[in-house]
């Protein structure tokens, strides 16, 4: 799931009619994938309005409860993202056959996720853990993890994330401030979807290279 986009916009809903427009607003700038939080009332029927968007993959973030993950799968959402790590929040999603992205923020919660088959996880809160440094250190232990780095993330730090192998994607709130959204600022949320995908696939080109030249 990680692959399909590099830079996915968490958004914290106001207002259930801004979801479409925030969506087109979002695939005119090359960004083809959303989080929507529960954390308003608004979330579940924003999302459910977004999920018929063609081309835009919807997914529900902040899901702490198993109750949820039907809510959200029944609302259209084709992933299940959480903040840290819930054994019946991940069955429910198996049970529904969505995907989950679970948040971690160590080793012992890495430990839960691969002793239920999972490969790809949320780190969540990313900066105030330690950044680039704490990707670095749970990846040798855990090496087939693949991490979603989420939590302090700004378009001058993405790419020191997304320059690490275990990482093909962040995530971020910059792009979707609930001000832009409260303004229906659209063409702002293109202008910043689009800058933070140039940089990310200028990051990965630049990594490619650094690697290519080592060996």
């Amino acid at each position: 799931m990680l692959d399909r986009c590099p830079v996915v916009p968490v958004v914290v809903l106001d207002d259930p009619a801004h979801a479409v427009p925030l969506g087109e607003a979002l695939l005119a700038g090359g960004i083809d994938a959303v989080e929507i939080t529960l954390r308003t009332a608004a979330g579940l029927e924003g999302l459910r309005a977004l999920a018929k968007l063609e081309g835009m993959l919807v997914g529900a973030g902040t899901v702490l409860v198993p109750d949820q993950v039907d809510e959200v799968v029944e609302a259209g959402a084709g992933f299940v993202v959480s903040p840290g790590f819930s054994a019946r929040v991940v069955d429910r999603a198996a049970e529904r056959d969505v995907p989950v992205l679970p948040g971690v923020s160590g080793a012992t919660d890495l430990m839960a996720v691969v002793e239920h088959g999972l490969s790809e996880v949320k780190l969540f809160p990313a900066g105030p853990l330690g950044g680039p440094a704490v990707v670095k250190a749970l990846a040798s232990p855990f090496s087939g993890m693949r991490f979603m780095p989420s939590g302090g993330i700004t378009p001058d730090t993405m790419g020191d994330y997304l320059a690490l192998p275990p990482v093909p994607a962040v995530s971020g709130s910059w792009m979707v401030e609930r001000t832009l959204l409260a303004e229906q600022r659209w063409a702002e949320v293109t202008a910043r979807a689009a800058n933070a995908v140039a940089r990310a696939r200028r990051w990965r080109e630049d990594s490619g290279r650094r690697t290519g030249s080592r060996t």
